[in-house]
């Protein structure tokens, strides 16, 4: 989902993040790289918006972080879902789906109002 400037709408990249640390834990890069095939290339994620968005859910303590090194033997800092993250991605999934559900209802109406 896309704001008016072309962005993500608020609160979408916070859940991108944390699903994409469901499975383990990930430096910064790779959030991006995995949010980027997962959508077959439709959500790209810069670097700037990224890397707040990761400092501001390790304030929130919805993710932990260590230092450590790449693939590529580059120092770089590794995010993991918190238990709180783990509580907040599962309600943040259902808040999304009931969300998508009801824009698909709107988008698929036949008629101005329902009969």
């Amino acid at each position: 989902m896309l704001d008016r400037d072309g962005g993500l709408l608020r609160g979408t990249l916070d859940v991108l993040i944390l699903k994409s640390l469901s499975w383990g834990p990930r430096h910064g890069y790779a959030v991006a790289e995995w949010i980027k095939v997962i959508t077959d290339g439709d959500v790209l994620v810069e670097e700037g918006p990224l890397y707040t968005a990761l400092h501001r859910l390790e304030r929130n303590g919805w993710l932990s972080a260590e230092w450590g090194y790449s693939d590529n033997n580059r120092r770089a800092k590794y995010y993991q879902l918190s238990r709180t993250g783990r509580t907040q991605l599962r309600a943040e999934v259902t808040s999304w789906e009931r969300y998508a559900r009801a824009i698909g209802k709107a988008l698929a109406a036949a008629s101005p109002l329902p009969a």
